[in-house]
């Protein structure tokens, strides 16, 4: 997306509420008040370094439609550095992604956001205690329901945890029903 002009698309500012992390346990994304903001996982190193949880930042991007989310061009921290999306090869630098060894986890409770790629591909969903569960777009448009803010579920899958999140890949869910609804 380093074509784009980031100085041309809208604002948005806010709080970090939490990151976002992808199943290899990079930041790529992070929630914005109650939005997500899809950062590329290229980012990752420099969004750990110069962005907390809690800090104000303003993100330029694009919104996909029919998704919640804007996909970052550009962020500017609470310190004033702008951290631009020039591409995954700028610099010369090739992105490799981490080996991370992906720990049998499961997980349950509310999802509170669903979880968009940077097209506006439904690929998941964000649970109250701060889960990311995720599953490719196809196996996610079948799944949309479970994966919808006011749904309780219950994941299994493989995950990676680290200090800035918990990411679990699907590959089991379930609705949670309520003993005291079910009666």
């Amino acid at each position: 997306m380093h074509w784009i002009d980031p100085e041309s698309l809208p604002e948005t500012r806010g709080k970090v509420t939490r990151f976002l992390l992808n199943p290899h346990g990079e930041i790529d994304g992070f929630v914005l008040g109650a939005r997500q903001i899809h950062v590329p996982p290229h980012l990752s190193k420099q969004i750990a370094r110069h962005v907390a949880p809690g800090d104000a930042v303003s993100v330029r991007g694009v919104k996909p439609r029919g998704a919640d989310m804007i996909a970052a061009i550009a962020l500017t921290t609470k310190s004033g550095k702008v951290i631009l999306d020039e591409g995954p090869h700028h610099g010369g630098e090739k992105h490799h992604k981490p080996h991370v060894d992906h720990k049998p986890m499961d997980a349950s409770g509310e999802v509170v956001l669903s979880l968009f790629g940077p097209k506006g591909e439904l690929r998941g969903a964000l649970l109250d205690d701060g889960t990311s569960l995720r599953m490719p777009p196809h196996a996610a448009s079948e799944l949309a329901s479970f994966l919808s803010p006011g749904a309780h579920v219950h994941a299994w899958g493989h995950g990676t945890k680290n200090r800035y999140g918990c990411t679990i890949e699907v590959d089991e869910i379930a609705e949670l029903i309520d003993e005291a609804d079910a009666a």
